[in-house]
């Protein structure tokens, strides 16, 4: 599976250690913004772990009860981060930060959070940095936009995607926190913290949205389907190729029907074209793990 575990592992390290230094400095300070960015670190790091506990339970072999294995259990821990990602990240986020915004109060010092901020920058941007570079390897020339909307393997760009949230988030904070004190508007730092809760919210609608497609079963890239079509249409004893069905159960897990007409051939001969088409497809596509062929004698 190409499941970015480095990644994940950076991210679970560093956002622990971050999220452990901000609630320290929101606690001297009082700062709301510094407040959100201790809870959206605390949520990241244990969103890294549900990606962990679903790649070791979508690695489990196929059993009676599912027979086509636990490849989903990836996606569905998936759509676990993006829940918490929206209730405890974004809207925590956006409740503390309406709080302050109706009930302002003098910060503290604020040089324990400059600290913290800056430190927390720099960490964030190592962590996403190694995210990063995985999912450069990952995506190989792929755009950027198509290689996430394309992918099946959501661990590529969900750690990408909460390092970057974080980053931003970094900043939203630094800068709101500077502008209360500098214009002595505590109300801006609240201000600070909605920002990072919409922020939150955004990207957990996105990583909502992907994951629900990917649960539902999303079917192979349709130039995948051209090339198999183009493939079983090569081999001796085919006659046409009908309907291509075929589902996602995980990222490197794909079920396929086919409907083949044959020549006339024997049950016999029938067989043997059968294998050759298994092997074809299953040495092009090694993730295809199960292939159903459907004979028909006429395709309308």
């Amino acid at each position: 599976m190409a499941s970015s575990k480095k990644a994940i592992y950076a991210a679970i390290v560093g956002n622990l250690a971050i999220a452990i230094s901000k609630f320290v400095a929101a606690a001297i300070s009082g700062s709301a913004a510094m407040l959100s960015e201790g809870i959206h670190s605390l949520v990241d790091t244990g969103n890294g772990g549900l990606l962990l506990v679903g790649i070791r339970k979508s690695r489990r072999p196929p059993d009676e009860e599912h027979p086509f294995g636990y490849g989903k259990e990836l996606y569905f821990y998936t759509l676990m981060v993006a829940v918490l990602i929206f209730g405890l990240g974004g809207a925590v986020s956006i409740y503390e930060g309406i709080r302050h915004i109706r009930h302002p109060a003098e910060p503290g010092d604020p040089t324990t959070s400059y600290v913290v901020l800056g430190l927390a920058i720099v960490f964030e941007a190592v962590v996403w940095w190694i995210a990063w570079k995985e999912f450069q390897a990952a995506r190989g020339d792929d755009s950027v936009w198509g290689f996430i909307r394309g992918t099946k393997d959501p661990t590529l760009f969900v750690v990408l995607f909460e390092d970057s949230a974080a980053l931003a988030g970094l900043f939203t904070a630094l800068v709101g926190l500077w502008l209360s004190r500098l214009l002595e508007m505590p109300i801006l730092d609240g201000t600070a913290s909605v920002l990072i809760g919409l922020l939150l919210c955004l990207v957990s609608s996105f990583l909502l949205y992907e994951s629900k497609g990917l649960l539902l079963g999303e079917a192979l890239h349709p130039s995948i389907q051209r090339t198999i079509r183009e493939l079983v249409r090569k081999i001796p004893g085919v006659g046409r190729v009908g309907r291509i069905l075929s589902m996602h159960m995980g990222p490197d897990h794909v079920i396929l029907n086919l409907e083949v007409s044959f020549a006339e051939l024997d049950t016999r001969e029938i067989e043997g074209t059968v294998d050759a088409i298994e092997e074809e497809i299953r040495s092009e596509y090694p993730e295809v793990k199960q292939i159903f062929i459907e004979p028909e004698t006429r395709l309308e």
